[in-house]
C-alpha cells in the first residue's frame, strides 16, 4: 500500500485541524495523498452530521459512528532519532495523529504471547505503574503465569516485562508500526471519536486474522499510542469506553486504568476533582498520553468523549528516549 517512510517525513505528513496547509502521501509519489488548502482539515461531515466540509476526504478514511479514522503510511521502525510533532499551540485540534502497531496473535506462527491469549470479563487494574517512564508505560503486572488471586480477578493477563515492552516499541519481526489519524467531531458539549468496529489495520500489516462481531474478517491484535497536549482551564473531563487495555496519563500520572482483557468498559476523569492528584493548575499546559491495546477477537470498540482543547495534534515520541 505504501513505501515505508522515516519519522521526519511522517511528521511532515501530518493531517490535523491545527491550521497549517499539509498533504499526506508517500514521498516517492505512491500511496494515498490528500490535502486541505483552506488551512485546517475537517475531513468532512460524519454520519451524525458533525464536522464541516472544509477539506478533501482521504480515500481511505473510514467513517465511524462519530468521526472517523485513517491509516497513514508505515513507519520505518527507527523511532529513536527524535519525535515528529503536529504542534500548533493555541489552536484546537480535531484530528489527532498517533501510532498503531500490528501484532500476530499467540495462535499464529511467530505470534506474540500477549495477543489472542487470556480472557476477562472486566478490567484488571495495576498492570502498569502510576507514572510514565520515558513517555512509555512502566510494566507492573502481577498477573503473569499462576498469578496471586488478589490483584488478578480474571487470572493471567500478561507474560513478562520484556514481552510487554514490545507493545509500544518497534521490534523487528514482532510488530509493524503505522501512522493513524483519529477525527473528532462536535457532540453536544464535548468532542467525540467513536468506532464500534475499530480496525485501522484491516488489510495491512500482518494481515487480517479473525472474524468480528459483524461477521467480517479484520486485523485483530494491535496497540494504539497517542501523545498530545492541552491547556487546563477548569471544567474539563475525559471519558474512554472500549476494549481491551487502556491507560491514560495526564501530566505523566495515571488518570484512567482499564487494563487487561475485557469487554467494552468505561471510565471518566474529572480534571477539577483530580487536579491535586494529577499535579495540574488552571492556566497551564500539560501532556496527555493514551495507550491502548486490542488483544483478542471478536470485538474492537474505541470511544473518547472530551471537552479538552488539544493544543498539539499528535507527537510521535522515540521508542527509547534518552
Amino acid at each position: 500500500m505504501y513505501g515505508k517512510i522515516s519519522l521526519a517525513v511522517a511528521a511532515a505528513a501530518l493531517v490535523t485541524g491545527c491550521g497549517s496547509n499539509v498533504q499526506q502521501g508517500n514521498p516517492d509519489g505512491g500511496g494515498v495523498g490528500f490535502q486541505n488548502d483552506a488551512g485546517g482539515p475537517s475531513f468532512g461531515s460524519s454520519k451524525d452530521g458533525g464536522g464541516s466540509e472544509a477539506g478533501a476526504l482521504p480515500p481511505n478514511l473510514v467513517l465511524t459512528e462519530k468521526g472517523g479514522y485513517a491509516l497513514g503510511a508505515p513507519l520505518s521502525g527507527d523511532l529513536d532519532g527524535g519525535g515528529g510533532s503536529g504542534n500548533s499551540v493555541g489552536q484546537n485540534c480535531n484530528v489527532l495523529m498517533g501510532v498503531v502497531r500490528d501484532f500476530k496473535g499467540a495462535n499464529e506462527s511467530g505470534g506474540h504471547p500477549d495477543f489472542e491469549a487470556f480472557s476477562g470479563s472486566g478490567p484488571t487494574t495495576g498492570l502498569v505503574a502510576t507514572t510514565l517512564g520515558g513517555l512509555k508505560p512502566i510494566y507492573a503486572s502481577q498477573c503473569e503465569a499462576n498469578p496471586p488471586s488478589g490483584p488478578c480477578p480474571y487470572g493471567q493477563q500478561t507474560t513478562s516485562q520484556s514481552f510487554y515492552n514490545e507493545w509500544y516499541r518497534y521490534t523487528q519481526g514482532v510488530n509493524e508500526p503505522y501512522i493513524v489519524y483519529l477525527w473528532f467531531v462536535p457532540n453536544g458539549n464535548v468532542s467525540t471519536f467513536e468506532s464500534l468496529f475499530f480496525f485501522p489495520l484491516d488489510n495491512a500489516g500482518w494481515g487480517n486474522s479473525g472474524t468480528g462481531t459483524d461477521k467480517k474478517q479484520h486485523n485483530f491484535g494491535f496497540t494504539t499510542e497517542l501523545h498530545t497536549r492541552f491547556v487546563y482551564k477548569g471544567g474539563e473531563t475525559f471519558t474512554f469506553t472500549g476494549d481491551d487495555d487502556l491507560w491514560v496519563f495526564i501530566n505523566g500520572r495515571l488518570a484512567i486504568d482499564l487494563g487487561g482483557l475485557h469487554p467494552a468498559a468505561s471510565s471518566q476523569i474529572d480534571l477539577d476533582q483530580s487536579a491535586a492528584a494529577l499535579g495540574i493548575t488552571k492556566g497551564n499546559e500539560y501532556p496527555l498520553e493514551l495507550f491502548h491495546a486490542e488483544r483478542h477477537t471478536s470485538a474492537s470498540t474505541f470511544r473518547v468523549d472530551t471537552n479538552l482543547a488539544f493544543t498539539n495534534c499528535g507527537t510521535i515520541v522515540p521508542d527509547n528516549p534518552n
